[in-house]
């Protein structure tokens, strides 16, 4: 299982890139509002860096901040908090001391720090303690689709028509393929927020094609 004790099995940056936009389109089918949604995504944080964002409502949260040339993690678990920040991002490059010690990091708070850099391998600054909740949030990004469907339909409460069509519409997604209507209503068969989803794709930057 993923977690800063085991780094190896996260995803490099680009693919971790795809679960963010795949997760958080799928997230805007299922909820309508962004505040019932878990994952979101922004491809314009600023003109240089894309954001994503995890949270459960209990004071749990994921931050991660995209750069053309790496990435870098911020975790939240409210019942491993608090740690020593400072050593967790010892060793930390100074392009992502912006975004880790200002807002809304600073004010989130954080109990695990995660960053890569052109050379794609993970690292994480002084450790004395494992035991930081990593491992809960981070499961999301074993980059299989049915990790993703086992979770929306227990946090959503999806009864879906058929389980293979839903499934698969969520393979697509996790590969990126332009979103259609058929692929909408497979995972939300009463689907109606049509303005709101297109507004909502703008903003991840996922491609679309409702004309059919």
């Amino acid at each position: 299982m993923t977690s800063t004790a085991n780094l190896k099995t996260l995803p490099d940056r680009q693919n971790l890139y795809q679960i963010c936009k795949s997760i958080s389109v799928l997230d805007a089918i299922f909820a309508e509002e962004w505040l019932d949604r878990y994952y979101s995504f922004q491809c314009n944080w600023s003109d240089t860096e894309e954001f994503f964002e995890m949270r459960n409502g209990e004071g749990d949260q994921v931050l991660i901040l995209f750069q053309a040339d790496g990435c870098v993690i911020n975790g939240m678990t409210h019942e491993y908090y608090p740690k020593d920040k400072n050593k967790l991002v010892i060793g930390l490059p100074d392009k992502y001391h912006k975004f880790i010690f200002g807002e809304p990091v600073n004010s989130i708070g954080t109990t695990f720090c995660i960053w890569t850099g052109t050379n794609s391998k993970w690292t994480v600054g002084e450790i004395a303690d494992f035991n930081d909740g990593s491992s809960e949030v981070l499961n999301i990004f074993d980059g299989n689709p049915q990790t993703y469907f086992n979770w929306a339909t227990d946090y959503f409460e999806i009864e879906f028509q058929d389980d293979n069509s839903a499934l698969n519409s969520i393979k697509q997604i996790y590969q990126g393929d332009t979103l259609t209507k058929a692929m909408v209503y497979s995972l939300n068969k009463d689907f109606e927020h049509w303005e709101q989803l297109i507004d909502d794709l703008k903003e991840i930057n996922y491609a679309s094609n409702f004309n059919n």
